[in-house]
């Protein structure tokens, strides 16, 4: 008899949990605006709102932080990450800094300028508002096979060469780099193929482009090469991590996923002058070079994270626990992004919420309905998250409006999987009686879906 597949791990500290009332959550939602990142976490039983810095870290990463050198320039802690990201990536230039969108902050403060264009894979909302806040405009080339979230593509994350060619075409002089999100969380946590990271590379090279890869969720996406893309099946995580790497110039990262930390972030890069430009506000933004906005204990916890999660057994576990999840949704026949991604599920609310106009906002519609039913709190990646167009001001409405459910890294059993199944199924089954969705009473300029204050119609 085959054995079953289990966890790479056993539980050492437990944390207690406890389910509210559909009377107490209706109350609760309401003085949060029905803006599910408004809630308190109490107020929580399945916390599916991010897999940023929710996961929880391993008995080596504890020992290590006890080791951490909080030395204010020179630690040691610094010293053992840049070592196991070099290790790992090949680059040689690392700048610490307290998250992802610190890193994009910094780097892009160095090479994006008003006019400038950055073309990418479906830019997450801190890349595209960093962008944006400069007066520059993020173009999506991701793949056409992304927006149909039925359609069975291995790598619907891919960049497509062809909308890559003609930005670049008409408009080089003001491209100052590509950015290639891996993988590809905007468009549903799915991966970029090798293959794709080839022909990026080709063509950035015909036009004398440097590229970035969006690094937060390298390691899931070098699980699916592994899985997916012919010639990789007998590849190690860490030999795939480093050839993916070798097609890109530098990377930003939000330790916060597969780094399997709290809190933390990087820059790195092969070249010199990206690291020189980018020290320039590492200092002023974050902190001296050898922490960055890092404590010593985090980092030295950081470069153990790595090491651990670009093994198989550990990154196998996580996604797995994913695939428990879809395959759930898949017997009640609830539509999400298929295939499914590493880190969370993300249900095509449009398909779910036929009935609710899009300018009512049917993913946050679902996410409070869900929340309602059982505790659960998921995040709109749609239409609210998109923001407006910084030219016109419309909202923009020409993507997907999926209800994203991530998965925190060694924290929730498959228990808690049935439960959140369930209590989805539970709204599914009630679909048609939900109508109508919410409105926009209150938004900031960008990255609103933070702190959007909304309405029920």
């Amino acid at each position: 008899m085959k054995l079953p597949f289990a966890e790479s791990w056993k539980i050492k500290m437990v944390e207690p949990l406890r389910m509210s009332t559909r009377e107490e959550r209706e109350q609760w939602i309401k003085e949060a605006d029905y803006n599910l990142f408004q809630l308190k976490s109490d107020q929580v039983y399945i916390d599916c709102l991010t897999d940023s810095g929710t996961g929880a870290m391993s008995d080596r990463q504890w020992a290590a932080m006890m080791m951490g050198d909080e030395s204010y320039a020179g630690s040691a802690s610094f010293f053992q990450l840049k070592d196991t990201i070099t290790k790992i990536t090949g680059f040689e230039y690392v700048i610490p800094t307290h998250q992802g969108r610190a890193a994009e902050n910094v780097l892009f403060s160095h090479l994006v300028t008003a006019g400038a264009i950055v073309p990418g894979n479906s830019h997450f909302d801190t890349t595209k508002g960093h962008i944006e806040s400069r007066k520059a405009f993020a173009v999506d080339c991701t793949v056409d096979e992304a927006k149909d979230t039925q359609l069975e593509v291995p790598f619907k994350g891919n960049v497509d060469p062809k909308k890559l060619e003609k930005v670049l075409a008409e408009n080089a002089d003001k491209v100052p780099f590509i950015i290639v999100t891996i993988t590809n969380n905007t468009a549903g946590g799915q991966p970029v193929s090798m293959q794709n990271l080839r022909e990026v590379r080709a063509i950035a090279d015909k036009y004398g482009k440097r590229v970035i890869f969006d690094s937060a969720r390298f390691v899931e996406n070098s699980y699916f090469i592994r899985t997916r893309e012919e010639g990789y099946a007998d590849k190690s995580i860490k030999e795939i991590c480093k050839e993916m790497f070798s097609y890109a110039d530098g990377m930003t990262m939000s330790s916060k996923k597969d780094g399997l930390v709290n809190m933390g972030g990087f820059i790195a890069t092969r070249h010199e002058d990206w690291y020189e430009g980018a020290k320039k506000f590492c200092i002023p933004f974050e902190g001296f070079l050898t922490y960055g906005g890092m404590n010593g204990r985090d980092m030295a916890a950081l470069a153990v994270g790595l090491d651990e999660n670009t093994e198989l057994e550990t990154i196998e576990t996580r996604i797995r626990q994913v695939q428990y999840l879809a395959a759930k949704l898949d017997e009640y026949g609830i539509p999400y992004q298929r295939p499914v991604g590493g880190h969370a599920i993300f249900v095509d609310a449009d398909r779910v919420l036929d009935q609710v106009p899009k300018e009512e906002f049917p993913a946050q519609t679902l996410a409070i309905e869900l929340y309602i039913e059982a505790g659960v709190r998921g995040c709109e990646i749609g239409y609210i998250l998109a923001d407006r167009d910084p030219v016109t001001r419309e909202n923009r409405f020409g993507g997907l409006d999926l209800l994203r459910l991530c998965i925190a890294r060694r924290v929730y059993t498959n228990n808690h999987m049935d439960v959140i199944a369930a209590a989805l199924k539970n709204v599914y089954d009630r679909r048609h009686e939900i109508t109508r969705g919410v409105k926009i009473v209150w938004e900031t300029e960008l990255m609103r879906h933070f702190t959007v204050k909304l309405e029920r119609l």
